[in-house]
């Protein structure tokens, strides 16, 4: 007897953000919110990664009235956000009390399940999500930075579940976020993880390179439970494979599929024309949608290629190209082979691109580069080259511990400077993740407010 296959809808969250870069307005998402909750989803990813980032930057939304509206709107479907561990929804590591505060409110505000991952796969960087996660009553779903590297082996991945099941984790994600996990290669890595670990297991990858509907069949076929997938007309190319197609494949190959067919329907017709629009105003480039094999040869996701192309076009030296190609694995190398997922993609990236420019190995490097080898991101997951260590670092010695440990509390000290400008712990929250973005927002939030309440008075009168 085959078993029972669930499924993650991406659209309100990695798909769009694959895509269109997050842009999707809630006015967008809520004639759709009704199919959604009847199409019978394990649950929805729609909140988290730069989703936060860009409602205050580019949408003027606040990311927390978003998340009730949607929580409110699907009373069926459990509500589930991306979380990077300690670096939250930043590029950075943050104190504890702020962890702390923030799974809190985005539980209380309606998150029935955190993803957690560290993009080093340094477990003592999600460990506090994970417990806090759990204290408020959410599902703790800890993840797998999933890469490849003579470091990365079926045995480690496996122990880390192993400690994850130990940490509290409810559910455990494999997250391909460059879309190279062949299909050999994720049977294997299911299969060790159900031989090692008894927990339901979550496949997630891209499209990208092309592999991912074999890559989530062959997943299927090993035991995993759940699959992450993007409703058709926002599938494909840096996103999610169709929804439909493997729920329509799995059914006919005797799985037991959890999703309502008719419900798929309605809810790509509701997001289909504003797709249509967003190519037709490049907001979507058919570029995206392509299928890029490069990654497969240099282990480059396609975020950080498109990052890496944007660096040598504002240098003038595109004739570089295929030489910050290969250097990118070079300086992965000499970081100890980290996952290439953000922070740590654009720090290799952007390093590889400046070895390349520059004509010498090492010598500019970013601050974070520096930051990196200090061990402010966590342990890199092999040894680092130790005579680029030495030229970064000097005589100064890596942190040893836990980074977190180092960082005094934030939360109440901003809470008092904010003062009448924050209205909420919330407010609080968002402008200690991103500080400038929020203080513009803030602004414009008073004036609509401001206006909205002149026109009312004029009606009246």
């Amino acid at each position: 007897m085959k078993h029972k296959v669930e499924f993650t809808e991406t659209v309100l969250r990695d798909a769009q953000q694959s895509l269109i870069a997050t842009r999707m307005p809630y006015s967008v998402m809520e004639p759709v919110l009704p199919a959604i909750d009847k199409a019978g989803y394990y649950s929805v990813e729609m909140w988290g990664g730069a989703t936060f980032d860009s409602c205050l930057r580019f949408l003027g939304e606040d990311p927390w009235e978003r998340l009730r509206k949607i929580s409110e709107r699907l009373p069926n479907t459990k509500c589930q956000m991306l979380l990077r561990g300690q670096n939250l929804l930043g590029y950075r590591h943050y104190p504890d009390d702020m962890v702390k505060k923030f799974v809190e409110l985005s539980v209380k505000n309606g998150i029935d399940i955190i993803r957690i991952f560290d993009a080093l796969n340094d477990l003592r960087n999600i460990k506090l999500a994970v417990e806090e996660t759990l204290k408020w009553g959410a599902i703790a779903s800890g993840c797998i930075s999933y890469t490849q590297s003579p470091v990365h082996t079926l045995e480690k991945y496996a122990q880390m579940c192993v400690e994850l099941k130990e940490m509290g984790c409810q559910t455990i994600c494999i997250k391909d976020m460059a879309g190279v996990m062949s299909p050999a290669e994720a049977y294997d890595l299911v299969s060790h993880i159900k031989d090692s670990c008894d927990l339901p297991v979550i496949l997630h990858t891209h499209c990208t390179t092309g592999l991912a509907f074999m890559t989530l069949l062959k997943g299927v076929e090993a035991g995993a439970d759940v699959i992450d997938t993007a409703i058709s007309c926002f599938s494909g190319g840096t996103s999610q494979p169709a929804t439909e197609t493997l729920a329509y494949a799995l059914d006919q190959l005797g799985y037991e599929v959890a999703v309502d067919q008719d419900a798929l329907h309605e809810v790509n017709s509701g997001f289909k024309d504003y797709s249509a629009e967003c190519l037709a105003s490049g907001l979507l480039d058919p570029v995206v949608l392509k299928t890029d094999t490069n990654a497969l040869v240099y282990k480059v996701p396609g975020g950080m290629l498109s990052n890496l192309i944007s660096q040598l076009k504002t240098a003038n030296a595109m004739d570089k190209f295929e030489d910050a190609l290969m250097e990118t694995p070079r300086v992965r190398k000499d970081m100890g082979y980290p996952p290439l997922v953000t922070p740590t993609s654009q720090i290799v990236g952007v390093q590889a691109v400046t070895n390349v420019l520059v004509g010498e190995r090492y010598k500019r490097v970013s601050k974070e580069i520096k930051a990196y080898l200090r061990g402010e991101y966590g342990t890199p997951p092999g040894p680092v080259d130790q005579d680029v260590l030495h030229m970064v670092l000097g005589d100064e010695k890596p942190i040893e511990g836990r980074f977190a440990d180092t960082l005094e509390p934030v939360f109440e000290k901003a809470k008092a400077d904010l003062g009448d400008k924050a209205r909420c712990d919330e407010d609080v929250l968002s402008w200690l993740a991103f500080p400038q973005v929020t203080e513009k927002f803030f602004a414009e939030r008073e004036k609509r407010e401001n206006s909205s309440t002149a026109y009312s008075i004029r009606r009246l009168d």
